[in-house]
């Protein structure tokens, strides 16, 4: 049993909900990202999401293009980003972390190596957005050897061909993108949501997270009435935009904010099982 499962195993006995904040490594700079990581957990995160920097994300909003292009001015690239993961791992051994990233920079370091790298530094799940199931090949595989799910997204588009793939191949828990869009949008119906995730759990033993939309604590209330699990990033990462990253004091004052909004968060999310 991989970390995320047994978290899911855990949550499920505790009739909680999994809250699973996303963050950018090496936003607003590569110093801040292992210290956010420890505070997300000590706000609430059941795991964590943490994206890998690139040029082109085509599933993202401004809001989290813009944490991978100060990410990457930073000079945080793919291998900085498991080096932060290593130095998490040196003293918390419990919280799943999932990457999110695009193929480009896997391909780069080559397959085999990333996974090596993944499991060296203590990653427990990767969603790779521009990598279908149809083409994952031998890598879902790969990574379950090595004691990591791969999660795949549905989203209210996704063709039936493709969700019997997803749902196969998935592991984990399902990603599902409560809306037609990018990260950060701004339209949630959540009735709608609420539909969707019935009917994917009619199909599989999975847990069905929800990511996209969600900003506060009624949003991810919600959601979390109907989903295992919710995933917020755009609210939590906007919060680095417009600041001086060598600013100690306002970088201080942005984590503030962000562990206030996961305090709001978790709260909403337990008064669900109260």
């Amino acid at each position: 049993m991989t970390r995320i499962e047994s978290t899911f195993e855990t949550l499920k006995s505790q009739n909680k909900k999994a809250l699973i904040p996303y963050v950018m490594a090496g936003d607003p700079n590569p110093t801040t990202t292992v210290g956010l990581l420890h505070d997300l957990v000590k706000h609430g995160a059941d795991m964590i999401e943490v994206g890998l920097p690139f040029s082109d994300p085509m599933a993202d909003g401004p809001t989290v293009a813009l944490a991978g292009e100060r990410a990457l001015a930073a000079g945080t690239s793919t291998r900085d980003a498991l080096k932060m993961v290593a130095e998490f791992r040196q003293t918390d051994t419990q919280t799943p972390i999932i990457l999110m990233g695009y193929l480009n920079p896997v391909e780069i370091i080559g397959y085999d190596n990333f996974v090596a790298l993944c499991e060296q530094s203590g990653v427990d799940g990767l969603l790779m957005v521009d990598l279908p199931p149809a083409e994952a090949g031998s890598f879902t595989q790969h990574l379950t050897d090595h004691s990591m799910n791969e999660i795949f997204l549905l989203s209210p588009t996704t063709l039936p061909e493709r969700r019997e793939q997803v749902l196969t191949h998935c592991g984990g828990y399902i990603y599902y993108v409560s809306l037609k869009g990018v990260t950060g949008s701004a339209t949630l119906d959540t009735d709608d949501v609420a539909t969707q995730v019935q009917a994917i759990k009619a199909e599989t033993d999975l847990p069905v997270c929800v990511g996209f939309g969600i900003r506060d604590g009624a949003s991810a209330k919600a959601i979390g009435t109907h989903a295992d699990g919710v995933i917020v990033g755009s609210a939590l990462v906007q919060n680095f935009a417009d600041i001086d990253a060598n600013d100690t004091a306002a970088v201080a004052n942005a984590q503030q904010n962000i562990m206030a909004k996961m305090d709001e968060l978790r709260e909403a999310l337990d008064s669900l099982s109260a």
